[in-house]
């Protein structure tokens, strides 16, 4: 009985700090310190959570998370949920291109690996939503030029600020695992 109390105290422990972590890159999206932005771009904080989340997870998971996450971004961002694009699309193929890449160990579980992940994934989501826009009737001048922006930016400081928040969720991560064996 007393092993049973410790499992489930563990279990919403890790509950606690999963979605504790997550609460915190969401109030990051809206956080500019001087420093952290480059042409007025800021780290994808989600896509970096999602990508921590995402390399020892299931692809459907993977894939629900970042679901999930886009709609919670979405929300947050929508000024008119009718003509805007979704963040859902990007974060879902960035989760489960994420799964997929650590499932077929093209990649290695490091710093550097990760960095190259959110790079990518980062490249992949703000094209998804250039790609929304473009089908929405959007200027596809304005738009592609805005994207080759936007993506590079958010790319490149995503990747940097992503041991930030990858090296302490894994460590958590991992430490119960180690627990649980």
């Amino acid at each position: 009985m007393l092993d049973r109390k410790v499992s489930l105290s563990k279990k919403f422990l890790n509950w606690a700090v999963t979605i504790g972590s997550l609460l915190i890159c969401i109030l990051a999206m809206y956080t500019r310190f001087p420093g952290m932005t480059l042409m007025g771009i800021a780290p994808n904080w989600l896509l970096i959570w999602l990508v921590a989340w995402s390399v020892n997870r299931p692809v459907f998971l993977s894939v629900m998370a970042g679901i999930a996450i886009g709609f919670i971004q979405d929300s947050m961002t929508f000024a008119d949920m009718y003509v805007s694009p979704t963040h859902a699309l990007g974060l879902a193929i960035a989760g489960g291109l994420t799964s997929l890449l650590q499932k077929q160990r093209y990649m290695q579980e490091d710093f550097i690996s990760i960095a190259l992940i959110v790079f990518g994934m980062a490249v992949i989501v703000e094209t998804m939503h250039a790609v929304q826009l473009t089908a929405m009737g959007a200027e596809m001048d304005n738009v592609w030029a805005l994207q080759q922006r936007i993506a590079l930016s958010s790319a490149i400081l995503s990747s940097l600020w992503s041991p930030a928040i990858y090296f302490p969720l894994s460590r958590w991560w991992r430490s119960l695992e180690k627990q649980e064996d």
